[in-house]
């Protein structure tokens, strides 16, 4: 009967200590501190585009980051081979 008793308050105990103590909550993020806004293109006459490729050949593109004549480009990956675009 005593060991059952102590099994019970021992069970007890580690159930109350759980597994590394109280769960603390995370403050949600800010999204003014992310890597870095999108750019606003409605204001930028030429191109600041920069172009990413598959190989130094430029054979395949597979994506595109940066404003070109007033509009976003934002789409593919990204790797070392790219172009850099300045001029519409």
């Amino acid at each position: 009967m005593r060991s059952i008793i102590l099994g019970g308050l021992l069970a007890t105990a580690l159930m109350a200590a759980g597994c590394g103590g109280p769960m603390e909550e995370e403050e949600a993020a800010e999204l003014a501190t992310q890597e870095a806004p999108l750019p606003d293109c409605s204001n930028v006459p030429n191109a600041d585009l920069r172009r990413y490729y598959n190989d130094a050949a430029h054979s395949q593109l597979i994506g595109e980051f940066g404003c070109y004549c007033g509009g976003l480009y934002n789409w593919g990956g990204r790797s070392v081979y790219s172009e850099y675009i300045l001029e519409c």
